[in-house]
């Protein structure tokens, strides 16, 4: 797979990712993670892929020309704990369904603590949707994160359980 800076042009590409996602995870049963709407016709969604696109850190990864997978790196979001040293965040990991366990994540989780090595830092952390089964939390788990700081974010009438997740580089 090559990956590369993301630019604007590739906006459209990523929230497609994203769609895909959330229509796999709909199609699965687990709507808690990202609801039933698409990404792609969300302003605020758009607005943070177009972004993490202007502020340099959305990195594309591709295959045979095709786009699938982004990674975004930068600031921690304002709800998680922050971190006591330096660090490089993942802001967003999102994977084609259709290649699913083909290893794309692991290799832009690979590209994320290469950039962090490259700036001198040996904190990289995400944060990830806790709720349903604990899937997700237990993927960054295999990709050698640990647990840290569980976190909640309300949603309406509800909660949305999150854990940040750390790996030392």
């Amino acid at each position: 797979m090559k990956i590369r800076p993301g630019e604007h042009a590739d906006v459209p590409a990523v929230l497609a990712l994203l769609d895909g996602a959330t229509e796999w995870l709909v199609a699965n049963g687990r709507t808690g993670q990202w609801g039933t709407e698409p990404h792609s016709t969300n302003p605020r969604r758009i607005g943070q892929i177009t972004g993490f696109a202007a502020d340099g850190g959305l990195w594309i990864g591709e295959r045979d020309g095709r786009v699938v997978g982004a990674l975004a790196v930068g600031e921690a979001s304002e709800h998680i704990p922050p971190a006591t040293e330096p660090e490089l965040y993942i802001r967003l990991l999102v994977t084609d369904r259709a290649a699913k366990g083909s290893g794309i994540g692991t290799e832009l989780i690979q590209h994320a603590l290469h950039l962090a090595k490259q700036a001198g830092v040996e904190l990289v952390r995400v944060d990830c949707y806790a709720g349903g089964d604990g899937a997700l939390v237990r993927y960054y788990e295999r990709q050698g994160f640990t647990r840290t700081e569980p976190f909640a974010v309300p949603v309406n009438d509800s909660v949305w359980p999150g854990q940040v997740l750390a790996r030392r580089v």
